[in-house]
């Protein structure tokens, strides 16, 4: 029996153009409190962001940042933060690197060189609603949870394993392809984070049905009972999924959860 549902955003709920079939939603989230279901959104993007999809939702939870800062509207569930020497450590060895735009993600918001081009800075705010420009990074005062990284498409893979190599044990990168990394804490994911919260809403990941598409979903889709892969998934994610669905331009997530309460009534 599943208790808990759980989504991926950007390529498996949303559509390209970051929309969704908010009719069929609200009709299915009537049936998933009726039948005890939780809602949960877990995603790499920023808590700020994500709520703002789900306004007339105050009970969804957030596992967001990669499972590193897990909240819903009222309450923090769990905040994981870098240590500020391990902050230092990672941007010094970024510094190396060419061709990097980095964006440090905190706890409060996330944060931007105000040097970086102007146009790349209005880009990322559709991404990041809380997204404050600084004249250096050492003058950010957050809890450090993430950091996000654009690099030329091509150079993606490359970047991924000698990040690896030169952050190993300070922090894993991660990435669903075309130019964006993620820096995530060593041992946080997004089943950690739905581990995390099932610990405390009493759910076993077991009673746990997931879905996405990219790297970054690759343990949630692993170690949940139910793990569902969007057609339009990476290969490595379809491996380890349990079921597939419909891509997200067809609303994969909201078809299968469709039929999913129609079996469990």
């Amino acid at each position: 029996m599943i208790k808990l549902v759980s989504t991926d955003m950007d390529g498996t709920f949303l559509r390209d153009d970051m929309s969704y079939d908010e009719e069929k939603f609200a009709a299915l989230q009537k049936q998933l409190h009726k039948q005890g279901i939780r809602f949960v959104v877990a995603s790499g993007n920023q808590y700020f962001q994500l709520k703002s999809f789900f306004k007339t939702y105050p009970d969804t939870i957030y596992v967001a940042e990669n499972g590193a800062y897990i909240r819903d509207q009222k309450q923090i569930y769990a905040l994981h933060s870098f240590a500020p020497t391990t902050v230092d450590h990672i941007l010094n060895d970024l510094a190396l690197i060419p061709d990097l735009k980095i964006i440090v993600c905190g706890e409060k918001s996330a944060y931007i060189l105000a040097s970086e081009d102007p146009a790349y800075i209005t880009k990322m705010r559709q991404f990041y609603y809380h997204l404050d420009t600084v004249a250096d990074f050492s003058k950010i005062d957050d809890h450090i949870v993430k950091f996000a990284v654009g690099c030329p498409p091509k150079k993606t893979d490359e970047l991924v394993k000698q990040l690896k190599s030169l952050l190993s044990g300070l922090a894993e990168p991660t990435s669903s392809g075309h130019g964006d990394i993620d820096l995530i804490q060593p041992g946080i994911n997004k089943a950690a984070g739905l581990k995390e919260l099932g610990n405390i809403l009493g759910i076993e990941l077991s009673e746990m049905c997931a879905f996405g598409d990219g790297g970054n979903d690759l343990e949630m889709i692993r170690e949940t009972g139910l793990g569902i892969a969007m057609q339009n998934a990476q290969p490595a994610v379809k491996a380890v999924a349990n079921d597939q669905t419909t891509d997200n331009q067809h609303q994969g997530v909201l078809v299968y959860l469709e039929q999913l309460l129609k079996t469990q009534k």
